[in-house]
Formats: C-alpha cells, structure tokens, sequence
C-alpha cells in the first residue's frame, strides 16, 4: 500500500466540526477520509473543499448523476486512482450503472449516456484540455443547460479537476484512514485485499498510466 506524501492529521487532533465531517466521509464517502484528513492541516483548506462540495456537488441546481459522471470522467483522464475508485452512493441511486463509468473516455461514441450528458461530459473534457470549436461547445451546451446550471457545473468540474490533479500526486490510497467501511467505494475495491487485487488486474482502469499504483 502506497505512503502518502503529507501525513494525515489525526482525528483527536481536531475539533468537533471537522471531525463531524471525517464521520461523514467515513460513513457516506465521495470523498472518503484520506484527502480530507490531508487538507485538515490547513483548516480553511479543508473547508474551502468541504463546503462548495456539498452545496454544489452533492446538491444544487443540477441533477447529481451529470456531476457524479463529470467527476469520474475527470478521474479517468488525469489517472487520480484515489477519485476514480470511488462511486457517489447518490449517483446509484438516480441510477447512474457500473458500465457507464467504463465508456467515460470515450463518451461521444457510447450508447450509454443520453445527448444531455454527454454534453456535460463535452464539458468537463474541454475544461480540461480546451476546446477548438467554441461555438459548436457553447450551441451544444445552452440547448441542454440553463446559464445557472452551466455555471454550477463548470464550477463543479473545474472543482474537481484542480482538486484530482492535486490528489494523485499525494500517493494517498483508500481503506488508509478511518478504514472499515466501504463506503462509495467502487465494486472491487471495497476493502484493502479487494483493491490490491483489483489493481493487480490486467484491465485495471488506470493499468500502464504514469505514477498508476499495483
């Protein structure tokens, strides 16, 4: 199991709302405690995480599901292992399934999604690596979004992006801090054996990618 590149600040080390938010990742995940107990050395960090997440990602104006599908997406194509490997139980429940999450790179040409995700998905690839038909993103987006949506989400996206491609050069794992639950975690990994023999896998999603862990 990998070591992470910062320590984790120690549950008894900090004070009841924040250790009420360490429960809550414990308990429900997305994100699980590891990041969060990384961000707990600088307290106005781990707020200015914690609390856009909830209002806008776990609730807000958009329907969840298109955000939980922006957030994996982003996963899959900056290899944040610890991101990628987590599932919102809320996702699931508006009915978000498994396959999905393996045709998210190549979105535009699966039957698994409906036009108006994979116009949100067009967006969250184009907040990551830009967009040359402007016009043609921008059409395809306001015909399926309304403004305030759009700003939500893109702030949900760009949220992610720059949070996951912060985590996955912390070589933080799951099932590392407060473990015994496993909570939003993806089918495969819900304990540590499972991940390590998830990971050993051939067809591990993130199999070959630089800085991927075995």
């Amino acid at each position: 199991m990998s070591t992470p590149r910062i320590s984790y600040v120690a549950y008894d080390d900090m004070d009841p709302r924040m250790q009420a938010e360490m429960d809550r990742s414990a308990r429900e995940g997305t994100p699980r405690p590891e990041t969060n107990a990384i961000r707990a050395h600088v307290p106005a960090a781990f707020w200015a995480f914690a609390e856009p997440w909830e209002t806008m990602f776990r609730n807000g104006v958009v329907d969840h599901a298109v955000k939980e599908l922006c957030r994996v997406y982003i996963s899959r194509t900056v290899t944040c292992e610890f991101c990628g490997n987590q599932r919102s139980v809320k996702g699931s429940q508006q009915g978000l399934q498994e396959g999905q999450y393996d045709d998210l790179l190549n979105f535009e040409s699966s039957d698994r999604f409906d036009d108006r995700q994979k116009a949100a998905l067009a967006y969250a690839q184009a907040i990551a690596w830009n967009e040359d038909d402007r016009d043609g993103l921008w059409d395809r987006l306001h015909a399926h979004f309304s403004e305030d949506e759009l700003v939500e989400l893109g702030c949900v996206i760009a949220l992610t992006f720059g949070q996951q491609s912060w985590i996955r050069l912390l070589d933080v794992d799951h099932h590392q801090y407060m473990a015994g639950t496993s909570a939003s975690m993806a089918p495969g990994f819900e304990d540590a054996e499972a991940l390590a023999a998830s990971k050993a896998k051939e067809d591990y999603w993130a199999a070959g990618a630089p800085g991927a862990t075995r």
